[in-house]
């Protein structure tokens, strides 16, 4: 298999751009990344699968809490999407310098997001160096109604 048609081929597969959120109970820990390997994967229980960095703090939570948000971005978001590529810096009521609150059940959601979904972690599968994550959707809110983010709209790949 060639290396670059490899790359060419995977990367066209179409991708959203998603914050991650998770808290942990306890200890009160709260970790953010961006992600775009994600995708709803059952109708009845509502199911997502989610790829997330195994090396990541995000991971690390989310195994501990087995719940986590997913904040969907709009499409004129992308500036959020890069606030999140680096560590998670909470200061000033704001997590990476965007307001957010905390849900009744522990769920972390970005005031700016248009729209947000929660889940309880089904199952982990961690082949590679992203585990695939299998969460139930329990919990939805919408701010507004836009239009998603697409991984293709930014210029940026992260795949292949």
């Amino acid at each position: 298999m060639e290396e670059q048609i490899k790359k060419k081929v995977l990367r066209m597969i179409s991708y959203g751009l998603y914050i991650l959120t998770v808290k942990t109970v306890e200890k009160e820990e709260i970790a953010a990344g961006t992600i775009n390997w994600l995708s709803q994967c059952s109708f009845k229980p509502p199911l997502v699968m989610v790829g997330v960095k195994k090396d990541s703090n995000s991971y690390r939570l989310l195994q501990e809490s087995k719940h986590f948000t997913i904040n969907i971005l709009g499409k004129d978001q992308k500036d959020i999407a890069q606030a999140f590529f680096g560590p998670t810096k909470i200061e000033n009521q704001k997590l990476n310098n965007y307001e957010y609150y905390i849900t009744d059940s522990n769920g972390v959601v970005l005031k700016d997001c248009p729209s947000f979904f929660e889940c309880d972690v089904k199952h982990i599968y961690g082949e590679g160096d992203h585990a695939v994550v299998i969460g139930e959707v329990v919990e939805a809110g919408l701010h507004r109604e836009d239009e998603p983010l697409y991984m293709l709209t930014t210029g940026w790949f992260y795949g292949g």
